[in-house]
């Protein structure tokens, strides 16, 4: 199996990482010697974890937490190449239909179980398993017969050639057979109280307050030098913000005035350091494509053509990120950035929806069809202030059209279990992050729209699937590249999305925190290296 991608995405992404991160140095104190082992790091987040067993978790607070508590058997490199975790090493056949993982032995469990290949085949038959609700079933779908060959050694043959086969198993599939065997996944007591291998055990989950993680000390890659994680749930940015000042968050990540503006004062050049770069996400606009309205794509890019993209970067982001204009973040391979463009025209988006026979008949400012008016509801989530300030734009200028826009912030679990899963919703703004290989079968297969699956707009394409089967189907970067730029052309013009905007990560942590080395894929890779020199440390932790 070739790699190539990898190191074309990679060549990109440099250029842009250097040109981006910045931040302020911490004029703290600057220890020599050693790392010490102690302190607690306590980070903020606005968002609640719904379950800490990854297969089952669709929302990046889970993923968060689930993150530091299991393992894959790879991950990537800060060079985005891929490399070991619970895999010592792997070989590849020559066609690329087989690989065969050698495991890392002696590692074990939280609970002191060895973990050995049978662990890694439970959590492949789990995943695949119909009766399991995942989304992310269909990479592992892909193979065509798994083996344990020994205690210490797992071997999988594709069929057909999987271009993403290699990476896919990094996505924490791996779970303990001897915890879950012959029991229901969904009501396991590990979806709240976990037994992973990572570098972090659950200590407690106390619900809507914070989840508190210990250090793993006989973590395989090394003991974590902070005792303890603390992930804090504060819902409102703005008292997250005062957390931090007051010192009861270390780490968060900062909103665009936060980061531009009120951070830039001695006393958090002091105490603080603050970094930014850029991150394989996006934030969009979604329709839902049964609702009668939003079948035409001329209503859809009329829409298109009433929102200012660079407005809202300017606006919301302070010019922290760029204009989306497709499914991939820009200065990667799988970018198109030749794709149809919806220029800021209130003209054009007036005749697009004039032909698709919505006029203003009664003179009142809303346009009407068939005795209704354009009226929609447009929901997003509690605590994210640059989707709430970006739909209070779009609010502003669909009214310009002749478009009454509502706009409905839900509290996170409900948006993600009432609302999207049920497809109740006409519009939503909502992000992906996405992943380093361009596959997203996922999020626009025609297949993939029940519920619990990421297509949850609805959209159906017959060129879209096959060039999806296409892209994943080959090696050659040259054919894989050819169908993704393809696929981004006709999302552009059916405009099932509105891409919005690609945002910069701009995380903060207190200076007391050292060995923090930003890369490509961010700065919590190495989290267990981070440390505090043993005067500096703030907690002090129970032995």
């Amino acid at each position: 199996m070739k790699l190539l991608f990898l190191k074309v995405c990679l060549l990109l992404l440099i250029a842009v990482v250097c040109g981006l991160s910045e931040g302020f140095p911490s004029s703290a104190p600057v220890e020599s010697g050693k790392p010490a082992y102690g302190d607690a790091l306590i980070t903020g987040s606005i968002g609640e974890p719904s379950v800490l067993i990854p297969m089952l978790a669709g929302d990046s607070a889970s993923h968060d937490v689930a993150g530091l508590i299991f393992n894959g058997l790879v991950k990537y490199d800060t060079d985005l190449s891929i490399i070991g975790d619970l895999a010592e090493s792997w070989d590849i056949s020559p066609d690329g239909l087989v690989i065969t993982f050698h495991l890392k032995k002696g590692v074990k469990w939280t609970d002191g179980v060895e973990f050995t290949a049978d662990d890694v085949m439970f959590g492949y038959k789990t995943i695949i398993d119909e009766k399991t609700p995942t989304p992310y079933k269909e990479d592992y779908l892909q193979v065509n017969k798994a083996e344990v060959l020994d205690k210490y050694t797992f071997r999988v043959t594709y069929e057909k050639p999987f271009a993403p086969a290699l990476s896919t198993w990094g996505n924490l599939t791996v779970l303990p057979k001897h915890l879950l065997e012959g029991k229901d996944i969904t009501k396991s007591e590990l979806t709240r109280k976990p037994v992973g291998m990572g570098m972090y055990l659950l200590n407690k989950w106390t619900s809507g307050q914070d989840v508190t993680l210990d250090s793993n000390k006989d973590y395989f890659d090394g003991r974590p030098y902070i005792d303890r994680y603390v992930y804090k749930i504060i819902p409102d940015p703005a008292t997250m913000f005062l957390e931090l000042q007051a010192g009861g968050v270390d780490m968060m990540g900062l909103t665009p005035i936060q980061y531009t503006k009120q951070t830039n004062t001695d006393f958090f050049k002091e105490n603080f350091q603050k970094f930014r770069y850029p991150v394989f996400s996006y934030t969009y606009m979604g329709f839902n494509l049964k609702h009668p309205w939003f079948k035409d794509k001329r209503v859809r890019q009329a829409i298109a053509h009433a929102i200012d993209k660079g407005e809202i970067v300017d606006v919301v982001l302070f010019g922290l990120g760029s204009p989306a204009t497709g499914p991939y973040v820009p200065n990667t391979w799988a970018y198109n950035p030749n794709v149809k463009k919806y220029d800021y025209d209130l003209n054009k988006a007036k005749q697009l929806l004039k032909e698709a026979g919505w006029e203003d008949t009664d003179g009142d400012g809303i346009l009407d069809k068939d005795g209704k008016k354009f009226e929609f509801s447009v929901l997003t989530n509690m605590g994210n202030r640059s989707r709430e300030q970006t739909a209070t734009i779009i609010q502003y200028r669909l009214k310009k059209i002749g478009i009454k826009v509502n706009i409905r912030v839900l509290e996170w679990s409900t948006f993600i279990n009432e609302f999207i899963d049920k497809r109740r919703f006409e519009t939503v703004i909502l992000g992906w992050s996405i992943g380093i290989d361009p596959d997203q079968y996922d999020i626009w297969h025609s297949s993939k729209t029940r519920e619990k699956e990421f297509n949850f707009v609805s959209y159906s394409n017959p060129e879209v699937d096959d060039l999806l089967e296409k892209g994943r189907r080959t090696f050659d970067l040259g054919k894989r590249k050819k169908a993704y730029h393809r696929i981004q052309e006709i999302l552009a013009e059916e405009t099932p999305y509105i891409f919005l905007y690609v945002p910069d990560a701009t995380p903060i942590v207190h200076a007391r925190f050292k060995g923090i080395k930003p890369a490509t894929i961010g700065i919590s890779y190495n989290l267990h290296k981070w440390h505090v020199p043993e005067r500096l440390q703030k907690h002090r932790m129970e032995q």
